[in-house]
């Protein structure tokens, strides 16, 4: 049996016992426009937790931003049909407590004109207005913020559109899940909440 001297039985266990850097899980959705990454907040878990398990699935990747409006929103995901999404198994009741507000950059769930204002989360879109859009305030749900990529959230509603804000030119996306530090969020400039 080989005895371990002290000194270095003492570094393994110092090396073991450190931990690494604990990580986020953070949206990535890509386009043929650039990156765009979004803080999900963990005071709205239901649509957070409805987020990934859509993103891990693949569940976006043959959706387009179907939906873009100069000065509004930026809307990707299963688009709007006329019956709304009242056949959908992805509505989830609002969490309009957590008080997440339509500033620039906000992340959120379309929906329908349901009287509950469930959240259809196979639909999210981007406040693209720099001033905010307060009358949707506790009326659609927010659950996120694009901290990376917002250029490319105001290259997207300059694009060519139909008479129903489609692209004339699809945007594709690959919507993901990745790890990142509090450092490597942070170094875009946003906090962590």
């Amino acid at each position: 049996m080989k005895i371990m001297p002290l000194a270095a039985l003492g570094a393994a266990i110092f090396i073991t016992s450190c931990s690494l850097p604990a990580t986020y899980e953070v949206g990535q959705i890509q386009t043929p426009m650039g990156e765009m990454l979004v803080w999900l907040y963990d005071d709205t878990p239901k649509h957070k937790q409805a987020f990934l398990e859509l993103a891990k699935s693949g569940y976006w990747d043959t959706y387009t931003f179907n939906r873009v409006i100069d000065d509004f929103v930026a809307q990707g995901g299963c688009p709007d049909v006329p019956e709304g999404f009242a056949y959908s198994p992805h509505l989830l009741e609002p969490e309009f407590e957590a008080g997440h507000k339509h500033i620039y950059g906000a992340f959120g769930a379309g929906r329908d004109d349901n009287p509950g204002k469930l959240a259809a989360v196979c639909q999210f879109y981007v406040v693209q207005n720099k001033e905010g859009l307060s009358r949707l305030d506790n009326n659609y749900m927010i659950y996120g913020h694009v901290f990376k990529g917002l250029d490319v959230v105001d290259a997207m509603v300059k694009v060519n559109t139909d008479d129903s804000d489609k692209p004339l030119v699809d945007i594709q996306v690959d919507v993901n899940v990745i790890n990142m530090t509090q450092q490597e969020v942070e170094a875009y400039g946003f906090l962590l909440p």
